[in-house]
Order: C-alpha cells, then structure tokens, then sequence
C-alpha cells in the first residue's frame, strides 16, 4: 500500500517474491505518450527482476475520440479528458507528464500536492520561475519527481559519464555539443505549438537545446557564463484553417559557455539543417584524449587516447558499447546485437522506478526538478544573452 506521499512499501515484494505494481496516470497520447508507454510495457520483462511491474491505470488528452483510441491502442485501463480526473484518481501513484510545455507547471504541481511521484517530459517548464515552482511543489510533498532527459540513459552516454568520474580524461578543456534538425524548413509548414513562445517557452532551444544543455551539465558540469545568438528565419506560418501567425520563438541558436571548471564549450540547435533528421553530436576534449559520441550511432563512442601506443596507429576508436560489462548492457542482447532509442526509456524509467519503491534520489545519474530548474535557468540566460547581445552570468 502506498504510504502518505504514495512510496510503495516492499513488504509485500519480500512475502510474495514478487514485485510491487505501481498504477500509472498518463497525460498526452502522442509521441511522448507511445514512448513512454513503450517502455512502461517492455521494463517488466527486460529489466529483470523489475524494481515494480507499472500497472497502465488512465490516459488523459483533450479530444475524447482520440484519448480513448489511445487508451484502447497501448492499453491503460481508463480514459480521462480532464488531467484534474487523472489527478484525483486514488489507483494513481505515478503521474506522467508528457503534454505540452504549457500544460507541466499546474498539472505536476497539482500531483505533487495529490502526492503523485512525477515523470515530466522535458523541458521542465516554460521558464525558471514556473519550474522554480515546480521544484517548490514536489520537495515541499516529498515525492519523488524526475524529468524525462533520456539521453543520460544512452549506454554510450553513460559510459562517456564514467570516463570523466573516473579522471581518466584527464582536465576537461572543451565540450561542444550540436543537435540539428530540418523538420519546420518548408515555408508552408503550419503554425503548431511549438512555435508560440507562451505555449512552448522557445523554440529550438527548449526542444533541442535543452538536451544538450542537460548533457553538458551531466558530463562537464555547471556552466558560469553564456553568450549567445538566436535567430527566427519564417517569421509568419500559415495556420490551417486559413491566414497566417506570427512565430514568437527561436529557428536556431547558438551559444558560448565558460565552465565553472574552466572548459569553454559551444552550443548550437536549430530546426533549419536541411538532411539533417536527429543529429546530436558531441565533442570532449580533456587533457588525455576525447570523446565524440552521435546519437544516431547511438550504441557507439569514439574514443581517443593521446599517450596511446605505438605511436604510429594512435587514432580514434570506434568502440560498439554493447558488450555485457557496458552500462545497461545486463538487460539486454549478447555484444553486437544493437539497441535502439526507445531503450532509453526503459533504462529512465527503471531508474524512477527503483527510487520510488526504494526510496533512492532520482540525481546524480537521473535529472531531477532541481536538473529541470537550472536547466530552464540556463535556457532564460541564453535567450536574455541573444535578446541583450551581451554576456550573462549563470545564477541559479
């Protein structure tokens, strides 16, 4: 039974042998909605023994024909088209966030004070004082509540994460990150959401941008000082009923970042790169070697070792990170036998998973809110840099 903020005990795991269920709520059906569920399915058989078997309570979206096709489709047992009923459902202990970034701040705050333990997606919120409250609700209720930054659990990503703990790099000099899409290029692509900044926050920055700013601060560390660009390219889309709307939100960025630590970096997003499908790229440059990893080679990492020898076959490695010594790895395929990105998910979720019914701390391996607040901290300074064209110091 769940105790006063909704943690499930273990008792009944360790009388029965049998992992404790964890009713799930989720709100929004569509892409985040199919990958999320997609992984609250595959986790109970693939990470084996499961930290709790997810049990798919009620899916919430506005439009009733399509929230009860999507209940029917992935299975959750009950549809809502109110998120207040989603909240309010006692069979409910995780509440999954997957709407869009104006619908995070009151429904998450609301589950929190419903003591719900939260997955949101990311960004966290549309700005750091909405997820400067975000962050107030859940520490306030004592749940545990996470946001949905799920390249931390890409096995190559982890792996790099361990390079850099373990001081085998060596000081960090450099960190570059880029992730480039060319989905909104056609001038005739209509208005969506995602281009109203008081929908959405931004633009590229808060859709791309905030996951490169999340892996910088996950491999690298806090940054100090940002400098930045941003630009809208299509100021005017047609809507699809007729007539057109103003984009309120960046096309692209591009940022300078001095480190705490003392590496400078560079960060760039944009949705305008024609060929460009989901292009992720980052750079670490340490004192030993580098690191470069692609996200669409996502079970890769190349690896450079400056005093490696013999000398004359010094060069990056391509490593395949699929051996069962790599992380994750124990779950999954013997070596070679790739995995792809909707496994990302089940690694995130697992590790939500474990800290509710173990009562663990999402950080420092999840992001948490406190992750999702300085991350939209970040995001203000780097649009109050591009809007100002001067320098900006971090302060959280």
């Amino acid at each position: 039974m769940p105790d006063e903020v909704g943690f499930i005990t273990m008792a009944g795991a360790k009388a029965t042998g049998e992992a404790p269920e964890i009713g799930v709520g989720m709100m929004g059906y569509a892409f985040m909605g199919k990958a999320h569920t997609n992984a609250f399915k595959k986790l109970p058989y693939m990470v084996y023994p499961p930290p709790a078997i997810p049990k798919l309570i009620a899916i919430a979206g506005r439009n009733e024909e399509s929230v009860k096709e999507a209940a029917k489709r992935y299975g959750y047992a009950t549809y809502y088209t109110d998120w207040k009923q989603l909240i309010s459902d006692d069979r409910i202990q995780l509440f999954d966030n997957g709407g869009p970034n104006d619908a995070h701040a009151e429904p998450c705050i609301a589950a929190a004070r419903a003591g719900k333990h939260i997955l949101c997606e990311k960004p966290l919120a549309r700005n750091a004082k909405e997820a400067a409250e975000m962050l107030e609700a859940v520490e306030k209720a004592g749940v545990v509540h996470m946001v949905a930054h799920n390249y931390r659990f890409v096995p190559a990503i982890r792996l790099a994460r361990n390079l850099i703990e373990s001081g085998k790099l060596g000081q960090i000099y450099h960190f570059r990150a880029v992730y480039l899409q060319e989905w909104i290029m056609d001038p005739d692509f209509p208005f969506v959401w995602r281009l109203d900044r008081k929908v959405s926050g931004s633009g590229a920055l808060g859709d791309l941008g905030s996951h490169i700013i999340d892996l910088a601060r996950f491999l690298v560390g806090e940054p100090r000082k940002v400098s930045a660009m941003a630009k809208t390219f299509i100021k005017q889309r047609p809507l699809p009923g007729g007539g057109s709307a103003e984009v309120t939100v960046d096309d692209a960025f591009v940022s300078l970042v001095e480190f705490e630590n003392g590496a400078v970096g560079t960060l760039e997003a944009s949705r305008f790169c024609a060929g460009r499908k989901n292009h992720q790229v980052l750079e670490i440059n340490g004192a030993n070697g580098s690191i470069v990893f692609d996200l669409e080679r996502l079970n890769e990492l190349q690896v450079f070792w400056k005093d490696e020898q013999p000398r004359e076959t010094q060069g990056f490695h391509n490593v395949l990170v699929s051996e069962s010594y790599h992380p994750f790895w124990e779950h999954w395929w013997p070596q070679g036998h790739i995995i792809g990105w909707e496994h990302t998910f089940v690694h995130e979720i697992a590790h939500l998973l474990d800290a509710i019914v173990n009562k663990k701390t999402i950080a420092p391996y999840g992001a948490d809110f406190l992750d999702g607040y300085k991350n939209a901290v970040i995001c203000d300074a780097i649009l109050e840099s591009a809007e100002k064209e001067k320098t900006i110091t971090i302060r959280y």
